[in-house]
């Protein structure tokens, strides 16, 4: 005869009692995916600039609406490795987050190089009005998708500026010389254009390329010559204001993917939100830039204003040439200059 306890069976108090464990096995699962903390380290190349900037409003959002279930640590200067190593970290899920001028990518896809174009903005305004436009991030941020990124923010970080041992005052003046640039068409064919020789180097090695003559001069922007003390190599910097140079924030996708749908929905939103709140300190940081740079010794100089209309006529044909012989490049470079012209 079955054993009876307050109408239960020996047989449904456990299979009663197997329930409860189950709800507690379940719940103690569940308490344990809300409880569990998430680190998101996010390396940058450079330090005390933009993308740095980016991190300080991101960080809070992120750490606050998650929680505390998201931790972030930021790795400034290339504390993480070279950009091509941190590329590889995200692809792997070894980094969460990295924070790049895009063109570093075009290992993964060539199409990365697009946001350097000569002559795709002229302003640092033009600039952020770009990397809004929904056309643009639809591109940019599916790019890398099926190898383990994904795009979740993109600003502009500064108008290019040309740093050199000796003065570069006249467009003449590039001639002969060797100049770093990032590794892109839409770089190395202006300097060629110019009648300079591009050399594809890492920002880490500019520095001593520089003190002992492998190069020249370099390409990039003065919110990084002046933080990270570049007037210690070179003192002239000379004010091209092109191309324009952008970062893209890359999430490790394998990481992504790790995490509950609330805190993906976190991550995105802040990302989206804190791309477009840096934009009053974009200015205030070129033009401090400018004043420290000034104020350490350096010097700052300007095409004469028939050379820098010479200068853009030379460049003006770049892009359209550039992506000729690349069809799957093209078809996103007319998106994106589309774009451009409608944030004119």
């Amino acid at each position: 005869m079955a054993f009876t306890v307050l109408g239960l069976t020996a047989r449904g108090i456990a299979a009663a009692a197997l329930g409860v464990s189950l709800v507690m096995a379940l719940g103690a699962r569940g308490a344990t995916a809300q409880d569990k903390t998430y680190v998101m380290k996010i390396g940058t190349p450079t330090v005390n600039d933009t993308p740095e900037a980016f991190v300080a409003l991101f960080a809070p959002m992120v750490e606050k609406d998650s929680g505390g279930r998201i931790k972030i640590e930021l790795y400034s200067a290339s504390k993480l490795g070279p950009m091509a190593r941190e590329i590889e970290g995200l692809q792997f899920g070894s980094i969460e987050c990295a924070i790049i001028p895009p063109e570093f990518f075009v290992g993964v896809d060539e199409r990365f190089e697009l946001m350097a174009a000569p002559g795709l903005v002229d302003s640092l305004d033009h600039g952020q009005r770009l990397a809004a436009d929904p056309e643009v991030k639809k591109v940019m941020f599916g790019l890398g998708a099926d190898k383990g990124l994904r795009g979740v923010a993109m600003f502009m970080n500064a108008p290019s500026s040309v740093i050199a041992k000796n003065a570069i005052r006249h467009v003449a003046d590039f001639k002969g010389k060797k100049i770093r640039v990032l590794a892109s068409k839409f770089q190395t064919v202006p300097i060629e254009r110019l009648g300079a020789t591009p050399v594809a180097m890492t920002l880490g090695d500019v520095v001593p390329a520089l003190q002992q003559g492998a190069v020249d001069g370099a390409v990039g922007g003065i919110v990084v010559w002046t933080p990270m003390h570049f007037q210690d190599a070179a003192k002239y910097v000379t004010e091209t204001g092109q191309p324009a140079v952008f970062v893209v924030v890359e999430i490790s996708k394998k990481w992504y993917d790790s995490l509950p749908a609330d805190l993906q929905e976190i991550v995105d939103r802040a990302a989206v939100s804190e791309a477009t709140a840096i934009n009053p300190q974009l200015d205030e940081l070129e033009k401090q830039a400018i004043k420290t740079w000034s104020n350490n010794g350096g010097e700052l100089i300007d095409l004469p204003a028939d050379e820098q209309t010479e200068m853009f006529k030379i460049l003006a044909s770049v892009g359209a040439d550039v992506v000729k012989t690349k069809p799957n490049v093209q078809a996103a470079y007319e998106i994106v200059t589309a774009a451009a012209q409608r944030a004119r």
